[in-house]
C-alpha cells in the first residue's frame, strides 16, 4: 500500500460535524480517528518517528563499528596485544580501535548521516556515510603524521573497507525495514498540501508514485472559492480540510507535521512568509515545491544575498571527470560480466539454435550519443523474418508514443518468450558497453525511426550514451506511457551520478528475479 492509499484509508475514518461545506466556505471540523490503528499511526509520525529511527541508526552504526574494530584487530594480530609507540609512551590496538570507533561515530554525526531529511530515501544518506569516512581517514592520517604514530597498514586495510561495507549494508537493511513499515502507514510524516487544485494534485501524485515516500498526505488546502471536497488522484481521494487562509487551524486539528506549498499561491512570498511565522508555534515544517522539473537536489544551491534567498541551479555536465569514471566503471564491469557469463552465453546459444532457424545473435542499428549510429547486439528472441513481418502488425501496436510493443507478439519464439521476460536477450550488449557504444546505465537505445519522431526536448536523451539498463527498466518498462518514459530518461540525463548508477544496477538485478513490464 502506498502512502497516499493509506492516507485515503484514513480519510474514510474522519468524522465531520456537517455533511458538506456551506456557501460561506466553512469546513467540517476534524475529529481524531477512533480506530486504534489510525490513532497509533498518528502518534508515531513526524518528529516522533524521526527521533526513534535516528536512535535505531545510532545503535546499528555503533554495533557495526565495534564488530569491525574487533574483526580487524583479530584478523591482523590474532590474540596478541601489539603496542603502538607514540613518543615515550605506548598504547595497544584495543585502545586505538575504541578511539577510531568513537571518532567514526562522531564523523557520521557531523555529516548528519542520520538526518530525517536524507534517511530512507535517495542516495544522499550513503554519500554522507562515505564522505564522513573519507574525511576521518584524512584527519587520522594528518594526526598520525604529526604525532609520529606508527600504525600497521594492514590494520587499516581491513578496518576501512569492512567499516564502509558494513555501514552501507546496515543502512540498506534498515531502509528495507523502514520501507516495509511505511507500507503499513508507520514512520511517515503527516502533511497537508496547499495550493491550486492542479498543483496539489500533481504533488500528491508524485508522492504516491515515489517508492518509500516520506509523507502521508492527510489533507489538502485549496484557494477560497474552490468548492471541491476532495482531490482525486488515481483511485485515491485526499479530503479538502481547509482553504489556504485557514490552513494553520486545520494543521493543528490534524496533528500534521508539515505543510507543502504546491506551486504559486495568492499573496506570493508574503503569504509564504506569514504562513511560516504562524506554523512556528506548532513546530510544523514548511516545505516549498519549487516547480522545477528534472532537477535533482545536488544541483540546487541556496545562497542568501542581503536577506534575499537565491536558488542556484547548476547546469548539467556532459563531459569531464565524472564521465571518465563512468567509462572506467563500464569497462571493468562489462569485461568482468563477459568473462563470468561466457558459459551461460554458450548454453543460451545452443537453446536458441535448436528452437528456431536463424542466427543466434540479432544485430540492429541503433542511435547512440550525439546521434551516432552503432550496431547493437542481442540474443535473437524472434523468428528470422521479424523485421519483414513488422509492417503487418503496426495496427496492433500497444506501445507508448513512438515505441512499438505488442504483449503477445506472434514473432517471438518459444525460447525468446522467457529470454525477454528475464532480460537475458540483452546480455550481449555487455559487448556494446565494452566497445564504448553504450553504457551500463543510460536512456533506452532508440531506433532511427523513433529519433525521427522525437520532439525538440526529447533529443536531449541523446546527450549521453544509451544504457543496458536505466530508469525506464526499473520503473515498469513497457508498462510506462511515453510521457513517463521521456520524463525518466531526461531526469537521468541531467542528474546522473555514479552512486545512482550503482543503485540502478542493483535494482535491475532485483527486477530480473521479479520482472515487471518485460515482454
Amino acid at each position: 500500500m502506498s502512502p497516499l492509499d493509506d492516507s485515503a484509508a484514513l480519510a474514510v475514518d474522519l468524522r465531520f460535524d456537517r455533511p458538506a461545506r456551506t456557501a460561506g466556505h466553512s469546513y467540517p471540523a476534524f475529529r481524531a480517528p477512533k480506530t486504534k490503528s489510525a490513532w497509533t499511526r498518528a502518534a508515531g509520525s513526524g518528529q516522533a518517528w524521526a527521533g526513534h529511527y535516528r536512535r535505531l541508526l545510532w545503535v546499528t552504526d555503533a554495533a557495526v563499528l565495534c564488530i569491525v574494530a574487533i574483526a580487524a584487530q583479530l584478523f591482523r594480530f590474532g590474540g596478541n596485544s601489539s603496542e603502538i609507540e607514540v613518543g615515550r609512551s605506548g598504547f595497544d590496538y584495543g585502545s586505538l580501535s575504541v578511539g577510531i570507533a568513537v571518532a567514526w561515530m562522531t564523523a557520521l554525526g557531523v555529516y548528519r548521516s542520520r538526518d530525517p531529511r536524507v534517511v530512507g530515501i535517495g542516495t544522499d544518506e550513503y554519500k554522507r556515510v562515505i564522505s564522513a569516512t573519507v574525511t576521518l581517514l584524512g584527519v587520522m592520517a594528518i594526526a598520525f603524521l604529526v604525532f609520529k604514530v606508527d600504525v600497521a597498514r594492514g590494520y587499516f586495510a581491513l578496518a576501512v573497507p569492512l567499516g564502509v561495507g558494513g555501514l552501507i549494508a546496515s543502512r540498506w537493511s534498515m531502509r528495507q525495514w523502514l520501507t516495509r513499515q511505511r507500507a503499513y502507514g508507520h514512520y511517515l510524516s503527516r502533511v497537508v498540501v496547499l495550493g491550486s487544485y492542479k498543483d496539489v494534485r500533481y504533488v500528491v501524485s508524485q508522492i504516491q508514485k515515489k517508492s518509500g515516500a516520506l509523507y502521508e498526505v492527510v489533507g489538502a488546502a485549496l484557494p477560497p472559492g474552490d468548492d471541491r471536497m476532495s482531490v482525486a488522484v488515481g483511485s485515491a481521494a485526499v479530503p479538502v480540510v481547509s482553504d489556504t487562509g485557514s490552513v494553520v487551524a486545520a494543521v493543528k486539528q490534524l496533528n500534521a507535521d508539515a505543510v507543502i506549498v504546491a506551486g504559486r499561491v495568492k499573496g506570493g512570498s508574503k503569504f509564504v512568509q506569514e504562513l511560516g511565522w504562524k506554523l512556528e508555534e506548532s513546530r510544523t515544517e514548511l516545505v516549498l515545491a519549487t516547480g522545477l522539473t528534472n532537477v535533482a537536489g545536488p544541483r540546487i544551491r541556496f545562497r542568501p544575498v542581503e536577506g534575499l534567498p537565491l536558488m542556484h541551479v547548476e547546469l548539467p555536465q556532459y563531459t569531464g571527470a565524472k564521465h571518465v569514471l563512468k567509462r572506467m566503471l563500464d569497462i571493468v564491469l562489462s569485461a568482468g560480466a563477459l568473462l563470468v557469463l561466457a558459459p551461460l552465453f554458450i548454453v543460451l546459444a545452443i537453446l536458441i539454435k535448436r528452437d528456431s532457424p536463424g542466427p543466434v545473435i540479432f544485430r540492429q542499428e541503433r542511435i547512440g550519443r550525439a546521434g551516432e549510429k552503432f550496431m547493437m547486439y542481442k540474443f535473437r528472441s524472434m523468428v528470422q523474418t521479424a523485421e519483414e513481418d513488422l509492417a503487418a502488425l503496426m495496427d496492433r501496436n500497444e506501445g507508448a508514443g513512438v515505441l512499438f510493443k505488442l504483449q503477445n507478439d506472434p514473432r517471438v519464439t518459444r525460447v525468446g518468450t522467457w529470454l525477454r521476460r528475464y532480460s537475458l536477450d540483452e546480455l550481449p550488449q555487455f559487448w556494446n558497453v565494452l566497445r564504448g557504444d553504450m553504457s551500463l546505465v543510460g536512456p533506452r537505445p532508440p531506433l532511427q525511426r523513433e529519433v525521427d519522431a522525437y520532439k525538440s526536448r526529447v533529443h536531449r536523451r541523446l546527450y549521453i550514451k544509451p544504457g543496458l539498463t536505466g530508469m525506464w527498466q526499473i520503473n515498469g518498462r513497457s508498462e510506462l506511457n511515453w510521457q513517463d518514459s521521456v520524463r525518466l530518461d531526461l531526469y537521468y540525463v541531467e542528474n546522473w551520478s555514479l552512486a545512482g548508477d550503482i543503485i540502478i544496477l542493483w535494482r535491475t538485478a532485483k527486477m530480473m528475479k521479479n520482472p515487471v513490464g518485460a515482454y
